[in-house]
């Protein structure tokens, strides 16, 4: 009977692959997406943020509340969708010059924030252009190369997100 050789346990592994039953070129491609959509997230809880600080008016309170509830669940998406990525064996993007390079929302550049209906309507306008991301473009795109873990996974995002917009969009009238 022949048994195998095994390495010992002292060697150093640099790097196992995730073999979860995707080719590594499916992986790769779910990977981009999720890294994507990373740069979505990031970009949305750093706008909610800013408006969360400088929000001013009779609503303040209210705004300023609903906000950090908002930005504490996009903070937890963020990591969630990182972790995505690791689970296949890629790495997830970590800066705001990577975030650029793949990024669909436009960033708040004024000093001052807008009045707080136009704070209420811009970030509704963010989260509606990430739900329409992940219908289009991301679920098709794990669908497509038989990722049904990280299809289920964007359906629940998408979920948050429309939450999230609905509570924003109810805000603003």
């Amino acid at each position: 009977m022949k048994t195998k050789t095994k390495k010992p346990v002292s060697e150093k592994v640099r790097h196992i692959e995730a073999n979860i039953g995707l080719s590594e070129e499916n992986k790769q491609l779910v990977s981009d997406a999720l890294n994507r959509l990373l740069a979505n997230e990031y970009f949305l809880y750093t706008k909610t943020r800013k408006f969360h600080w400088n929000v001013e008016g009779p609503h303040f309170r209210s705004i300023h509340l609903l906000l950090e509830e908002q930005y504490k669940e996009i903070a937890e998406i963020i990591d969630e969708v990182a972790e995505r990525i690791r689970k296949l064996g890629h790495y997830a993007l970590g800066s705001f010059k990577q975030y650029s390079a793949v990024v669909d929302l436009l960033e708040h550049d004024g000093e001052e924030v807008d009045d707080e209906k136009t704070i209420l309507v811009e970030l509704c306008q963010d989260h509606e252009t990430i739900i329409r991301l992940i219908r289009a473009e991301f679920i098709p795109t794990a669908d497509k190369n038989k990722d049904d873990g990280t299809s289920d996974f964007l359906t629940g995002v998408m979920e948050q997100h429309e939450s999230m917009a609905w509570m924003l969009r109810a805000s603003a009238k």
